[in-house]
């Protein structure tokens, strides 16, 4: 139920179940002795190792374990990391080291007798058990097992569901706080001014297309676009607004809002400017003001040149620039701003990707700027460019990659000539 929900995530299900020890041929000859709901009927390191692959986004071969013949086969099951992994069996919160990799810890409490026919039905339909056999191992080991190591484990959940997949509330409850989880990047939890939209296989998409060497310009801008706008609507939302009556055509009152009507966008020159019909195209008529800012150095910035709206002042302002990496230009920008009588809550900056290096920089300096993107990277490289990054996105949208280069090899002959 929970992964039906999550369809539009990556959504990994791992059993506990792929991890039993495959029994000695002296424990096969005595199997109806054996205690299959004890924890150590489980090799635990190989489940612990392969999740914590699996956390840090590793590929793992699970194993595939045959319960007719009480052995692992050598054909495992390839499995890809996901956005969201689902660990499930009758002692996974038995041991704290299994229990420590987990965000949220849940309890399905299922009646005995639900219990009971259920497994019957498993055992003797899918694993070829007859029905004396399988209610003497549940009067023996399964029951004892469930008092003495699972219920006690209930202790540990975050939370217990009665009822399981027929609970509907609690599966809504659950599914919304992951989709709240997965948005909040660890950055969110320490800085509230920063906005991510939500990642769906459409966002993941679009970024596995503008980020891709091979694309090609047509598909780079198409992509970057539909990215940018996301952006500029989710920025939107962090607006003010005021509540408004209207009548409808049929005569009806609706009770709505009001936009904030004083915005103006200021862009970055080259880059920013890529972002500027995505905000007209939100904002009919929208005011747009530039700034260049040349860079010195990996750690200076000078302002060169800015035109900005007289009554910048007394409107809320999108600052746009579609990376951010180090943060020293949107210091320089922002501080800009802040010296024409621009509040300090007042703006919202527009990016596509970030770095976490920008993102310390300017929550630390400007804790009333909001910051909206669509995905955190994971560093700076040593030329201050964000990794893994999507190159330099002026060039690529603009297409002066080759008229850079040939710049380049004019200057150096003209060198050479002199």
């Amino acid at each position: 139920m929970i992964m039906s929900q999550l369809h539009d995530q990556r959504v990994v299900l791992v059993n506990q179940d792929s991890f039993y020890h495959s029994l000695t041929k002296e424990k096969l000859n005595k199997v109806h002795e054996y205690n299959f709901d004890h924890p150590d009927a489980f090799n635990t390191e190989v489940l612990l190792s392969c999740m914590e692959k699996l956390r840090s986004g590793q590929p793992v071969n699970i194993p595939s374990y045959d319960f007719k013949i009480h052995q692992s086969i050598e054909s495992s099951s390839p499995v890809n990391p996901g956005d969201v992994i689902i660990l499930e069996g009758i002692l996974v919160l038995n041991d704290p080291r299994v229990r420590d990799l987990m965000n949220m810890k849940i309890f399905v409490d299922t009646d005995a007798d639900v219990r009971l026919s259920r497994r019957i039905q498993r055992d003797t339909v899918e694993r070829g058990r007859n029905i004396q056999n399988v209610l003497e191992q549940y009067t023996k080991f399964v029951k004892p097992s469930f008092d003495e190591y699972i219920q006690p484990s209930m202790k540990y959940a975050d939370i217990i569901i009665p009822r399981g997949g027929d609970n509907d509330v609690a599966i809504d409850l659950i599914v919304q706080h992951i989709r709240t989880k997965l948005c909040q990047h660890n950055l969110c939890k320490i800085y509230s001014n920063i906005f991510i939209i939500s990642s769906t296989f459409q966002i993941k998409g679009m970024h596995t297309l503008i980020r891709d060497i091979n694309t090609t310009k047509h598909d780079f801008v198409f992509y970057a676009d539909r990215l940018i706008r996301l952006v500029v609507e989710h920025g939107l939302g962090h607006l003010p607004f005021t509540e408004k009556q209207i009548t409808t055509p049929t005569g009806s009152v609706y009770t709505g809002v009001d936009f904030c009507k004083r915005l103006c966008g200021v862009s970055v020159i080259r880059s920013g400017e890529s972002m500027e019909n995505a905000l007209r195209a939100c904002c009919n008529g929208i005011k747009i003001g530039k700034i260049l800012i040349h860079r010195e150095n990996n750690d200076g910035r000078q302002l060169i040149y800015e035109k900005l709206p007289k009554d910048i002042s007394s409107r809320h302002v999108f600052l746009l620039d579609p990376v951010l990496a180090s943060g020293y230009s949107a210091v320089k920008a922002i501080t800009l701003l802040l010296s024409k009588g621009v509040p300090e809550s007042h703006i919202i900056f527009l990016n596509l990707i970030a770095a976490p290096q920008g993102i310390h920089a300017l929550c630390k300096k400007f804790p009333m700027l909001k910051i909206v993107t669509s995905e955190i990277d994971s560093s700076l490289n040593e030329d201050s460019r964000v990794i893994p990054g999507l190159g330099e996105f002026a060039d690529r949208y603009f297409g002066t990659n080759n008229i850079n280069s040939k710049v380049s090899s004019l200057s150096t002959n003209l060198k050479l000539r002199s």
